[in-house]
């Protein structure tokens, strides 16, 4: 799947887990289980709970998603 295929949407980071896990609030109103992307990795963006963020959220598995953009 390209990166093109994600359907990005905003929300809040709620809690940190294990293993490079985020569980994100979406402002439609679910949750996803998101992971940082290969280039917020590679900068080392650090995201605590509480922070705005992009998620792109796959169409196939609309409970699983990445972390694309940290706002300020």
């Amino acid at each position: 799947m390209s990166k093109d295929d994600l359907i990005d949407m905003q929300g809040t980071v709620m809690a940190v887990h294990s293993g490079g896990l985020y569980r994100v609030q979406v402002d439609a109103g679910h949750e996803v289980l998101a992971q940082l992307s290969g280039r917020m990795r590679r900068f080392r963006i650090k995201v605590v709970p509480g922070d705005r963020v992009t998620v792109g959220i796959s169409p196939y598995d609309p409970q699983r998603g990445i972390i694309t953009f940290r706002a300020r």
